[in-house]
């Protein structure tokens, strides 16, 4: 209890914790919202694709110093081109061609990166690093919010259909790959977003986790959408909290959380749980007991 009092203190005093806490809940709520159409298309690989494939546009904004954005978001949609055409072009499957482009990416990242190492720092790319979340981080994740909330809203109906029935979609008239590129590109700004708060290599935790724990908790997209953007909330708040207080690196911090509720869900909730289940087990077997 006294260490909760130190960190609330500690976040009426220091301007650094404030910007970082509110980074990490926005970073949290629009994670857990695009992430449930991940999870729910099936694209938990191709999530795991995009986060990494961001890593040399990260790298070659660095080095032409142009906005990080804008080279991030060009290496993640060539990657899901180029995952799409393999997929499409060749007899192998989608998830082998995810393999394939998102480790070469990494890799080529890596080399850029090397290059490039007077002007970045490795480690906060690949981890995060809340802390030091600066004003301009703060600004670019509100606008990637704001985006991801408007594209969300604009296109519920169009998501909704595609993500539970895409073949239907398409006999209806949707337009079915120009909102998977969309949806790709939506979630190459919040992989960007997600860079300082959790890092590369964890940022698909935050994308599938609070996603999959809201989605044992409920049949409805949007109560999931609600859900799971509130975990992602919870668990930014409450990982930055032991970041803060016993010096943990904020990106495992933010993500173990998560990790913690989806757990807890699995055992309690009412949908695919552990604990009703094995409760209904023994309640059956007492009955053929005393039968």
């Amino acid at each position: 209890m006294q260490s909760v009092m130190t960190f609330i203190s500690a976040l009426g005093k220091y301007d650094f914790l404030q910007s970082a806490l509110i980074t990490a809940i926005m970073v949290g709520v629009m994670s857990g919202m695009i992430g449930s159409f991940i999870i729910l298309r099936g694209m938990s690989m191709m999530g795991d694709a995009i986060s990494h494939a961001v890593l040399p546009g990260v790298a070659v904004a660095y080095m032409l110093g142009i906005n990080v954005m804008i080279g991030a978001s060009v290496f993640g949609i060539l990657a899901a081109g180029l995952i799409g055409l393999v997929a499409s072009k060749s007899k192998i499957k989608t998830d082998t061609s995810i393999g394939i482009v998102f480790s070469a990416f990494y890799a080529l990242g890596f080399i850029l990166i090397s290059l490039a190492e007077s002007s970045t720092n490795l480690h906060h790319i690949l981890f995060g690093n809340i802390l030091a979340v600066s004003d301009t981080d703060m600004m670019t994740t509100t606008v990637v919010l704001g985006l991801v909330i408007l594209f969300v809203v604009f296109f519920y109906k169009e998501l909704l259909i595609t993500s539970f029935d895409p073949t239907f979609a398409q006999t209806y008239g949707f337009r079915v790959q120009i909102l998977h590129y969309a949806l790709m590109l939506v979630l190459t700004l919040v992989t960007v977003s997600a860079l300082q708060t959790v890092g590369i290599i964890l940022v698909v935790a935050m994308l599938i986790t609070p996603a999959a724990t809201a989605f044992l908790w409920t049949d409805r997209l949007g109560v999931m959408l609600g859900l799971a953007a509130t975990i992602g909330a919870v668990a930014s708040i409450v990982g930055l909290y032991f970041s803060y207080t016993f010096n943990w690196a904020s990106g495992p911090a933010i993500v173990l959380v998560a990790a913690v509720l989806f757990g807890i869900s699995f055992v309690i909730s009412p949908k695919q749980a552990l604990l009703p289940t094995l409760f209904k087990g023994k309640a059956q077997l007492r009955r053929r007991v005393t039968a």
